[in-house]
């Protein structure tokens, strides 16, 4: 799921600060008829009718690049008490709580300015300095240089770089029981191999813009502007051909491109230009052995460029990743320089976040669950867990006697869907097991030494896994974020407690507020699960092939269905939706949307106070969680990257694909929300 995120009282004896406190914002009702455009025909722009009153009157924040009415109001709320938190910390451990004292030093020293530009300062030129050897190497493949290169990229990706692959744990694919190594493309600074690939005159304006902000970054950390440029150059060339090498977002979500399971020695050969040995004895786990190359194209042509590249070029590129990995954490002119960089060419805001708004990212990427432990305490009780156990449940089943009603699934698939869907694991608001932070070392020193020792230790703890039995406990994201999510390796659904509030959720809310908002993403989340990626993995997941060919036949003619229907949808700069691209998500919105109404029809609501009809309501306050606005760049960003089609789409493209929708607003067929023929996966 997703859209898709100082001044203060001195404290003594030192300079951090701490915010003032704020009042959190309302939280908004579940239908808000002010915020409609009642001039629009709801048969004609659905969102717009049901949003454009508060399209017309809403701005974005000046440090946003998109604000929605649901997702980003409610995460406000959330950052105000996650901030109130943190300030507790700072001020004083609460008793009882183990890891108070390091949340408040991790937070009270990122917010201390003047450390980012002495303490943090220091810890770079630390670390930048045992990458100087690299120049002066006569090759990167003689066997010296070739294993202190490996160490160094062990380093570097400790240290939470991006350098040239990206290495993990992941669940083998064709057995789910077991734990393996993932080696995986990696290794780039714009957000997508596109960005260096295409050849469109957007692309090569922000490819001279990077090249010209990784000079001033060069410079800002003592390079002479005389050599910036041309280390500059040299970074772009091999993000360039790692570019070259990598698969794209659409093939990606074929999961079988993604598997190739190889032992050590197959690794070795593939690469032979890395010392994979010394690599994995950094990581202090030298005893990996099984591992699925994602990508083996990838590491055939990084092997390639390990031979032909300059050391003295693959130094500079090194050296730019931690300068980039750091800079969140280094003084004013670094943060000033990244923002600008990605402001003018990514994300459009006009204003940098305020410091206590980042250094909150940082603690939550750091110590995620240990911020979140309080901020569950505070927010998500026993009933409201009851309560979306039971929503959830509810869903299941209303899928549940959609799969015995559908004509084009055979008993066969159908006995393996149904008995797939029996398997699904619901998680609610918050891990059964919370993360141990007790090998993480926090100071009150240098921000960015926090934020390495964090990353190791999560590195750490993922590396940790390999070889080990599956943890389905084990939550990927911290229960504070407002979001959810599916992971068809574990056939798990995961609700954290931070979007488990209004205007999704309401403990005894109202069925519009409830089914229209937390049902239909938890319906969506469900149909994540037998979307065109998730189908290929059986209720253990495994990736296997568990449907008929006809069946199979069929399903796949009503994705290109819905391919179609959003590759026809213009975004802005000229660019369309990427059907492929976003098919899951929009799969996933349409079965949810469906499974929603089919259990608030189910309900039997009684008539409205407010001059809509009950299904009109629901729709309504389903529309109403997706109102958006978003700045041209950002939106032209995620084009390229993201699974998700633009609000706009998600909404119109669900509801003109539901007969229910066209009888609740009486729409005539042919209209733009009820087209003569539909779309329907599930």
């Amino acid at each position: 799921m997703g859209t898709g995120a100082c001044a203060g009282r001195p404290r003594p004896v030192a300079t951090s600060s701490l915010a003032p406190a704020l009042a959190a914002p309302a939280a908004p009702p579940a239908v808000d008829l002010g915020i409609r455009d009642p001039a629009v025909d709801p048969c004609t722009d659905f969102y717009q009718y049901a949003c454009g009153g508060w399209l017309a009157s809403t701005a974005i924040p000046p440090d946003r690049p998109e604000w929605s009415r649901s997702f980003s109001e409610l995460n406000e709320r959330n950052l105000i008490r996650l901030r109130d938190i943190l300030n507790a910390d700072a001020a004083g451990a609460p008793a009882g709580d183990p890891d108070a004292r390091k949340l408040g030093d991790f937070y009270d020293t990122c917010m201390d300015e003047a450390k980012a530009e002495s303490a943090s300062a220091q810890t770079l030129a630390d670390r930048l300095r045992p990458l100087a050897v690299i120049s002066e190497w006569s090759s990167l493949t003689a066997p010296e240089p070739r294993t202190g290169l490996a160490r160094l990229v062990a380093e570097l990706q400790l240290a939470g770089a991006d350098v040239l692959f990206q290495f993990g744990s992941q669940q083998d694919f064709r057995d789910a029981r077991q734990v393996i190594g993932g080696a995986d493309q990696g290794g780039l600074g714009l957000p997508d191999r596109d960005y260096y690939l295409d050849s469109g005159a957007r692309s090569v304006e922000i490819r001279d813009a990077y090249r010209a902000h990784v000079a001033r970054m060069f410079e800002l950390q003592g390079t002479p502007a005389s050599e910036a440029g041309a280390r500059a150059a040299a970074v772009l060339a091999i993000e360039t051909a790692l570019a070259r090498a990598s698969m794209s977002r659409t093939d990606r979500r074929e999961p079988a491109r993604l598997y190739h399971r190889l032992d050590r020695a197959g690794l070795r050969a593939l690469a032979p230009n890395f010392d994979w040995d010394a690599y994995f004895k950094l990581l202090g786990h030298p005893d990996i052995r099984d591992i699925n190359v994602m990508v083996p194209g990838f590491f055939e042509a990084l092997n390639t460029s390990l031979a032909t590249t300059r050391p003295a070029d693959l130094e500079s590129y090194l050296v730019w990743h931690l300068i980039s990995a750091a800079a969140p954490a280094l003084g004013r002119a670094f943060v000033e320089e990244s923002f600008h960089f990605r402001s003018r060419n990514l994300t459009g805001e006009g204003q940098l976040l305020p410091r206590w708004k980042r250094c909150l990212a940082a603690v939550n990427s750091g110590m995620g669950q240990a911020l979140g432990r309080p901020f569950v305490a505070a927010t998500f009780g026993a009933e409201g867990k009851a309560e979306a156990e039971a929503l959830v449940t509810t869903i299941e089943g209303a899928f549940r006697t959609s799969l015995t009603q559908l004509t084009w699934m055979d008993a066969p698939t159908r006995q393996q869907a149904l008995a797939k869907l029996e398997l699904v694991d619901n998680q609610i608001g918050y891990p059964a097991r919370w993360r141990n932070y007790d090998a993480l070392l926090i100071g009150r020193q240098s921000d960015l030494q926090n934020r390495m020792n964090a990353a190791a230790v999560e590195m750490e703890r993922d590396l940790g896994k390999i070889g080990n039995p599956v943890d389905l406990g084990d939550w990927d994201a911290p229960p504070q974020i407002v979001n959810a999510y599916y992971d068809p390796s574990k056939n798990e659904m995961v609700f954290p407690a931070g979007i488990l509030q209004a205007p999704f959720f309401a403990r005894l809310g109202p069925p519009a507020l409830n089914d229209g908002g937390i049902g239909v993403i938890m319906g969506h989340e469900l149909t994540h699960g037998f979307d065109d990626e998730g189908r290929q993995f059986d209720g253990h997941g495994n990736l296997r092939d568990w449907w008929t060919p006809a069946v199979a036949k069929a399903f796949q003619d009503r994705v290109a269905c819905v391919v179609s229907q959003f590759d026809a949808y213009p975004v802005a700069g000229g660019l369309h939706v990427d059907g492929r691209l976003t098919a899951g998500e929009n799969i996933a919105d349409q079965g949810g949307l469906r499974l929603a109404y089919d259990i608030f029809r189910a309900r039997s609501p009684g008539a409205q106070p407010d001059g809509l009809t009950a299904d009109q309501r629901f729709f309504v306050a389903f529309a109403q969680d997706w109102c958006t606005k978003r700045r041209e760049p950002y939106a032209r960003m995620l084009a390229t990257v993201d699974p998700h089609a633009p609000p706009r789409d998600r909404v119109n493209g669900s509801v003109s694909n539901l007969e229910a929708f066209q009888r609740a607003f009486a729409c005539r067929t042919g209209a733009p929300m009820a087209p003569a023929h539909r779309c329907r996966v599930w």
